[in-house]
């Protein structure tokens, strides 16, 4: 079984783009990351798509019908936050088969305005009228459970916006690129508490992509920029007695990342880097534990103490995080690998951790059941 390799990987900046359909985006990404590969799409011999909104369109064809019609497998692919990360993953297995050698994966979105939907199924619940079972209830209740157990405070929950939003400062890709201080993150609209807006990730317009070869084709390409791929583990909600409308977000990423670490070989201390799902600032501190960063109840005090910075002991979210790049559904695992191999091949700017050679990248998706899905990446 071959080795896959990321020998290309790009985005269009997060935003908004009224004037241009979610296909027009996913191209572009896919030319910007076929021109950092060296290749054309004539050597590309399917494509999986990401998309959530729009995946009923075939992402995929249309991505072929605006750069080049070529016969190419396509497969289209929804699975809410992860459906990107997902195409990655189906693009690394497809490469792993040894059926292909170059295969292309997009994410594309273009996202509605406004406060997205919960995980329903059969008609909302009478509190769900209310909005608990909307996304930013979920990881307030999520992050007060925390705070109820641990004593993590608001204060430590809104340094997470504070960081990421420092980190996009340094992102030409980053849907917004302004400073947030600690009490302009605290007085800014309280969406559901300790949640306040500029601590809920923004819905955005967005695309990505990455170009995954064998080792035969990497090594044709040179190595000298290719990234390899140690881990990568797609997973849902195992079974647990609870409500089936109820959510956690912790032990599906748990699973994902354990089964992950196995994988690769490693653990959470040969990290380098992580791009995590950072919904909204409670979620990234519930994950620094879920995905080992650091022990049971001690997220709060990791926060505090830098370490997750750029120039830290383990940067997380440099690229600004779906805080402040953006959070468009099914460009964000792509972009979070992306932002990944920029980094592992020195080739961040002024936010690039220096040294890095291995990375991870999570993303959590939900309705009624979660998926979780982790790839750890290392330079080739």
């Amino acid at each position: 079984m071959s080795d896959a390799f990321i020998v290309g990987a790009d985005m269009i900046r997060f935003g908004r783009h009224p004037d241009r359909t979610p296909f027009q985006l996913a191209a572009e990404a896919a030319l910007l990351a076929l021109d950092d590969a060296g290749i054309t799409i004539r050597e590309v011999e399917a494509i999986y798509a990401g998309s959530t909104f729009n995946s009923a369109s075939m992402v995929a064809q249309r991505v072929l019908q605006l750069i080049g019609q070529t016969g190419a497998m396509c497969v289209n692919v929804s699975n809410a936050c992860a459906a990107g990360a997902t195409a990655v993953r189906q693009a690394i297995l497809a490469v792993k088969s040894g059926e292909y050698d170059v295969v292309l994966a997009v994410g594309a979105e273009k996202n509605p305005r406004g406060l997205m939907g919960g995980p329903l199924t059969e008609g909302p619940p009478p509190e769900g009228l209310f909005g608990s079972v909307a996304p930013p209830s979920i990881f307030a209740e999520a992050g007060m459970v925390h705070a109820s157990r641990y004593g993590t405070t608001i204060e430590q929950f809104a340094k997470v916006a504070v960081k990421n939003h420092h980190h996009a400062t340094m992102n030409p890709k980053a849907a917004y690129r302004t400073e947030t201080p600690l009490e302009d993150v605290l007085a800014s609209e309280m969406i559901a508490w300790p949640l306040t807006k500029l601590m809920c990730s923004p819905n955005v317009d967005g695309a990505a992509a990455v170009v995954v070869v064998s080792e035969r084709k990497a090594r044709e390409l040179g190595l000298a920029r290719a990234v390899r791929v140690r881990g990568s583990v797609l997973v849902s909600d195992p079974y647990e007695a609870r409500a089936p409308e109820m959510f956690d977000p912790n032990s599906v990423t748990r699973l994902a990342v354990g089964k992950a670490y196995e994988q690769a070989g490693l653990g959470p201390e040969d990290l380098d880097m992580v791009e995590l799902h950072d919904c909204f600032a409670t979620a990234e501190l519930l994950h620094y534990e879920n995905l080992g960063l650091c022990g049971e109840g001690e997220a709060g005090r990791l926060i505090d103490s830098g370490d997750t910075a750029l120039g830290g002991r383990l940067p997380v979210n440099v690229s600004g995080g779906l805080l402040a790049k953006g959070h468009p559904i099914g460009a964000t695992g792509v972009a979070n690998i992306v932002e990944v191999v920029h980094h592992l091949r020195g080739e961040a700017g002024a936010r690039q951790v220096e040294g890095a050679r291995i990375g991870l990248t999570h993303v959590l998706g939900f309705a009624s059941v979660a998926a979780a899905g982790v790839h750890v990446l290392e330079k080739a």
